[in-house]
C-alpha cells in the first residue's frame, strides 16, 4: 500500500493517464454535444495531455514539485479547446499546492486536487454544473474526506474515483443539453479516465507504454450534433490564444471582465510567465487586441464554429486551423516571396471586401492585405506583401488603428525602405492613395498622404451583437450602431433615423465631399436611399456611392 507519491511515480502516473486518454479518444468524442469541432473533447484532452507527456519524457525529476510544475506548464501551452484549458487548470492548482515538496502523502495530494478544482472554477466565466467541473469537485471532496479520516493515498484516489463516477452518471440529470442528447459529460468522462489510470499506475497494475497511438482521422466528429441548430451558436468564433505576461503578477481581472462582455465559454489559465484564453466571440480581433495590454501575443487560433457545424451536418470535411500548414505550403509554391525593385515607389494597403480591394488596385496599390476589424493581419502578412511589391520604397496604409503597430514592425524586417502612413480607416487610406504622386520625393509624399488622411472623417454603421450599456448609450442586440471617428454616436432600431442622426453630426464638419461605401450585406438600392437621406441635408456637397463589399460594416462613410 503506497503512502506517498514521489517524482518518479507521479511522472509514471501522468504517462499512464496520457495513454488512457489516447485509448479512449473516440469513446469520449462520441459523447460530444457541442455542435462544432471545438467539442471534440477526447481529441482535445488527449492532445493537451500529449504536451505534458512529451515534456516529462525529456528528463528525470528530483521532487514531485518539479514534475508537477513541468506538467502544469506544458498543459497550459498545449491546452486545446475548453476541455483542454480546464484540464490544465486542474493540474495548475495541483502544482501550486505541491510546490516545495519532495513527495506527497494523502493529505497533500487530496488538498492539491481541491486547489486544482478551485483554480478551474475561478477561471471559468460561468461555471456550469453537470460538467467536468462537477465531476472533479466531487472527486476531490471525496479524496479530502478520506485523507482526513487517515486513509492512504491509494484509498484516497479510490474514493475520488467512486465519487467521480457517481457524479459523472448524474451529469445527464444536471445538464439539460446532456439530458436532451441522452449522454454523460465528455470532459467528465475524460477526467475519470485520467484518475483511474493514475491509481492503476500507483498500484503497479499498469505501466506507461513506450508510445501511444497517433490521433488523426480515426478520431471522428460523431457526437450528438443533431440536437443543435447552427443558429443556436450565439458567438461564431472559437478563439484561443497565449500571451506572455508583461509581469508575473499582472492582474487579469480587467481582461476577464472585458471578455465576459463580448462572448461566452470564457476560460483563462495562467502560470507565472503566460496566460491562455479560450473564448467564443463574434469579434476575435478585439479579444486579441485587449489581451495584448497584458503582455505579448505568442500564438492564436480562430475558427468559425457556424461554418464548421454546417459542414458537420452536411457530412463534409471540416476546415480547421490544422489545415493551415497545407494551405500555406500551397500558397508559397504559387507566390513569389520577394520581388526585386522595378520602380522607386510602391504601395501596400490593408482592407476587406472585393470592392475595396478593386478600388485600391485601381488607384495604384501594388499589394492588398486582406484584413481589418476583427481580422487584423499579422506583421508577417504585411511583410510578405511589402517584399512582393516591385519597388525600392514601399508605403503601407494600415487603415485601422489596431494594425498600425503590426505595420510598423515591418520597417526593420524588410530590405526595402518601408514608410507607414498611420491611416486609421479605409476612407483615410483611399484619400491618401488619391494624393500619391510617384513624381514627388519620399518626404513630400509622406507629408501629403498624412495630410490627406487627417482631413477625412469616417462614419461606420454596423450592428450590436448583444445587449449592453456603453459610454452612456443603452444598446440592444440587433440594433444599428453608428460611430464617427471611432466614437459611438448611438444605437438605433431604424436605419433612416440613424442616417438622420449622422447627418446632424456631419453638419459640424461642413462637408464638401461625402462618399458612401456600402458593404456586402447591403444592396445598391438601399445604399442609394441612405445616400439620398444624407445628401439631402448637404445639397452643395459632392456625393458618391461605391460598392465596397466590406464585411462587418454595413456602411463606411467618408466626409471631407
Amino acid at each position: 500500500m503506497r503512502n506517498h507519491i514521489d517524482a518518479a511515480s507521479f511522472k509514471e502516473m501522468m504517462l499512464c493517464a496520457n495513454a488512457a486518454l489516447h485509448s479512449n479518444v473516440q469513446t469520449i468524442n462520441d459523447l460530444n454535444v457541442f455542435p462544432v469541432p471545438d467539442g471534440d473533447t477526447g481529441t482535445n484532452m488527449a492532445l493537451t495531455m500529449d504536451k505534458a507527456a512529451s515534456e516529462l519524457k525529456k528528463k528525470e525529476f528530483g521532487t514531485i514539485a518539479e514534475a508537477a510544475d513541468c506538467v502544469a506548464s506544458a498543459l497550459l501551452r498545449g491546452a486545446r479547446g475548453n476541455s483542454g484549458v480546464i484540464l490544465s487548470l486542474l493540474f495548475r492548482g495541483i502544482s501550486k499546492r505541491l510546490k516545495g515538496l519532495d513527495t506527497a502523502g494523502a493529505q497533500e495530494f487530496a488538498g492539491a486536487m481541491q486547489d486544482g478544482v478551485d483554480a478551474a472554477y475561478k477561471a471559468v466565466m460561468k461555471p456550469a454544473e453537470g460538467t467536468i467541473l462537477t465531476v472533479s469537485r466531487l472527486a476531490a471532496g471525496a479524496a479530502a474526506e478520506a485523507a482526513n479520516a487517515g486513509a492512504s493515498i491509494e484509498n484516497c484516489l479510490d474514493c475520488a474515483i467512486k465519487a467521480g463516477n457517481d457524479a459523472l452518471a448524474d451529469t445527464m440529470n444536471l445538464n439539460p443539453v446532456l439530458k436532451k442528447a441522452g449522454v454523460i459529460d465528455a470532459g467528465g468522462q475524460g477526467y475519470m479516465y485520467i484518475l483511474t489510470a493514475m491509481l492503476a499506475s500507483l498500484r503497479g497494475e499498469i505501466s506507461a507504454p513506450d508510445s501511444v497511438s497517433e490521433i488523426g482521422e480515426n478520431a471522428s466528429e460523431s457526437g450528438a450534433f443533431g440536437v443543435f441548430d447552427t443558429e443556436d451558436i450565439t458567438f461564431a468564433f472559437d478563439t484561443v490564444f497565449i500571451v506572455r505576461k508583461s509581469e508575473p503578477d499582472v492582474d487579469l481581472e480587467p481582461l476577464r471582465k472585458y471578455l465576459t462582455g463580448i462572448g461566452d465559454s470564457l476560460v483563462i489559465g495562467e502560470d507565472d510567465e503566460a496566460f491562455k484564453v479560450h473564448v467564443h466571440t463574434n469579434i476575435p480581433g478585439n479579444a486579441l487586441n485587449e489581451a495584448q495590454k497584458f503582455g505579448t501575443l505568442e500564438l492564436a487560433k480562430i475558427e468559425n464554429m457556424r461554418t464548421q457545424h454546417e459542414d458537420i451536418l452536411a457530412g463534409k470535411h471540416v476546415q480547421t486551423t490544422d489545415d493551415l500548414d497545407g494551405v500555406e505550403r500551397e500558397l508559397e509554391e504559387r507566390e513569389t516571396q520577394y520581388c526585386a525593385p522595378e520602380k522607386e515607389y510602391g504601395v501596400v494597403t490593408v482592407c476587406a471586401g472585393d470592392g475595396m480591394e478593386a478600388l485600391f488596385r485601381e488607384l495604384g496599390a501594388d499589394g492588398v492585405v486582406t484584413g481589418g476589424q476583427t481580422m487584423n493581419p499579422s506583421t508577417d502578412d504585411i511583410l510578405k506583401e511589402i517584399n512582393r511589391a516591385p519597388a525600392s520604397t514601399v508605403f503601407v496604409l494600415p487603415n485601422n488603428k489596431n494594425i498600425i503597430m503590426a505595420a510598423e514592425q515591418c520597417v526593420p524586417l524588410s530590405d526595402k525602405r518601408v514608410v507607414v502612413i498611420p491611416t486609421k480607416t479605409v476612407p483615410q487610406g483611399i484619400s491618401a492613395m488619391l494624393n500619391f504622386n510617384p513624381e514627388d520625393s519620399v518626404e513630400i509624399l509622406e507629408g501629403s498622404m498624412n495630410e490627406a488622411a487627417a482631413n477625412v472623417h469616417t462614419a461606420m454603421v454596423t450592428y450590436a451583437a448583444r445587449n449592453s450599456d456603453f459610454d452612456g448609450h443603452e444598446i440592444h442586440a440587433g440594433e444599428y450602431l453608428a460611430l464617427l471617428d471611432g466614437a459611438l454616436l448611438g444605437s438605433y432600431s431604424s436605419e433612416k433615423t440613424l442616417f438622420k442622426e449622422l447627418s446632424w453630426a456631419f453638419d459640424d464638419l461642413s462637408p464638401e465631399f461625402i462618399t458612401v461605401y456600402y458593404g456586402r450585406d447591403v444592396n445598391e438600392a438601399a445604399a442609394n436611399e441612405a445616400a439620398e437621406t444624407i445628401g439631402g441635408c448637404f445639397p452643395d456637397a459632392e456625393l458618391s456611392v461605391v460598392n465596397g463589399g466590406q464585411p462587418v460594416y454595413y456602411y463606411m462613410i467618408s466626409v471631407e
